[in-house]
């Protein structure tokens, strides 16, 4: 059952961002003090991802647990209400990544994914980070 009611609801989900969040924001912080430079949400990229570094080829998308449905907790929750919309949505999203991410790889680009949840050990990340942006070909960290 929801706590909120349908004005509250609906004012909650219409606040939420799809780029410049705080997630991403941090991951952008990191890899600027690791000495990287990027472009932000390119249009001519499959899925416009969030960092993308031309000269290497290779991106980094900032993925939500909750609406790209990670393994963890934060992507195993369960909407109360509307649950056939929410499914329907959530199924959509992982669905488009996915295509995104083999539409990337076919076009030569490198891809790192990185969770929300991630962001709970900084010091794990940076060295994810580290390693993808410094590898001549790439790691691919799940």
């Amino acid at each position: 059952m929801d706590v909120l009611t349908r004005e509250q609801r609906n004012r909650n989900m219409a606040a939420i961002r799809s780029r410049n969040t705080s997630p991403e924001r941090a991951v952008r912080s990191l890899v600027h003090v690791l000495g990287f430079r990027f472009r932000l949400h390119a249009k001519d990229l499959p899925g416009r991802p969030d960092l993308v570094f031309r000269s290497s080829q290779k991106v980094i998308f900032v993925h939500g647990c909750f609406w790209h449905r990670h393994r963890c907790p934060l992507g195993r929750v369960k909407c109360g209400t509307n649950v056939e919309f929410w499914e329907r949505k959530f199924r959509s999203n992982v669905l488009r990544d996915r295509r995104n991410l083999k539409e990337l790889r076919l076009l030569g680009w490198e891809v790192l994914v990185i969770w929300e949840c991630w962001l709970s050990d900084p010091g794990r990340l940076r060295r994810r980070i580290a390693a993808f942006l410094r590898s001549a070909n790439g790691v691919q960290l799940r």
